[in-house]
């Protein structure tokens, strides 16, 4: 589970690095007509936009339950996380492949690129800065160190961090690119190659859009838990004293990062009363929430084991109690 403090520092920082990039690489671009510049101050200026949009879906995510929202608003994150996908693919990458294809076309001469190098030299420092912060929040979340860079990436169900370690990590590796094309395009006095690095930066920033949507359409339209945190599941309720088996798998949902809703199926042993039920749904709930804090509602369906079930094929379950979690 990601830590919502470092998923907001990881936010700011990148924010800020960005607002004032974006700026001094539109002043560059002014001077030195060059088109990587000036495709590097559109990705910044979006980039900053989308902080803003992430840091927004937060503050709406966090809002209580109500008549209407029975659950609450947690997905609010997955939808502007869905948007901040869409504008680096349209504005972001769009108007980067646009700008590197009217400049192949339409060719300027190329000024001084002292500039160019100055702006880009701070801004990859800042950058780096904000990709570290970024970095810092997605491997502090559980397991991550284990499970490696990539696989720890696609299986974050938190926009805030996922999106801004690949927004930043496109803009290093974006600004290392428009620092190829500006020096190449004077080294051989080619402005074609500086157009070239524009369409470069707009395909990098259309294959990170293409993951965070792919990413948070599945947040979207209900993923659920990891196979091993289902194993668990399915231990810790077999576990208990009171309990014959699990009907069928355990059901989940992401509602947001930290809010996962769970629906049990459980059969429990013959002969126990209706409050000894009610004692170990308790138990089961707190033994759930012990390891795994985020899962908000557990809901529990409960069903006796006839002795008639016990020796022969199973009959249709009989519902004794429904438990739903307690605030």
């Amino acid at each position: 589970m990601a830590n919502p403090n470092s998923s907001k520092a990881a936010l700011y920082g990148g924010l800020l690095a960005n607002i004032g990039i974006a700026v001094s690489k539109f002043v560059a671009a002014y001077f030195t007509r060059s088109s990587a510049m000036l495709s590097e101050g559109i990705h910044s200026l979006v980039d900053s936009g989308n902080a803003v949009l992430l840091l927004y879906g937060i503050s709406r995510s966090q809002r209580p339950a109500d008549a209407r929202h029975p659950f609450g608003h947690s997905k609010e994150l997955y939808f502007w996380g869905l948007i901040v996908a869409v504008l680096i693919f349209s504005i972001g990458g769009g108007m980067s492949f646009y700008e590197g294809i009217k400049h192949i076309e339409h060719p300027e001469p190329l000024t001084d690129p002292l500039w160019n190098y100055v702006v880009l030299g701070i801004s990859i420092g800042f950058e780096g800065w904000a990709l570290y912060l970024a970095m810092k929040a997605l491997f502090q979340l559980e397991g991550a160190r284990e499970a490696g860079f990539w696989t720890t990436l696609r299986g974050s169900r938190d926009p805030a961090v996922f999106a801004s370690v690949l927004e930043n990590l496109a803009a290093v590796v974006g600004l290392v690119v428009a620092l190829l094309g500006v020096y190449f395009g004077h080294l051989l006095n080619n402005p074609f190659l500086d157009g070239a690095a524009s369409i470069v930066i707009g395909l990098i920033l259309m294959l990170v859009a293409v993951f965070l949507v792919g990413r948070t359409r599945a947040l979207l339209v209900g993923e659920g838990v990891d196979a091993d945190t289902l194993a668990t599941l399915e231990r810790l309720t077999e576990q208990d004293p009171a309990v014959e088996c699990q009907a069928r798998t355990p059901l989940t949902m992401y509602l947001g990062p930290s809010d996962v809703i769970l629906a049990l199926d459980v059969k429990f042993r013959t002969g126990i009363s209706a409050a000894e039920v009610e004692q170990a749904i308790d138990r089961l709930q707190d033994n759930i929430r012990a390891q795994y804090p985020e899962f908000k509602r557990i809901f529990i369906e409960a069903h006796a084991v006839s002795a008639r079930e016990r020796s022969g094929p199973a009959p249709a379950l009989n519902t004794a109690a429904q438990a739903a979690a307690k605030p």
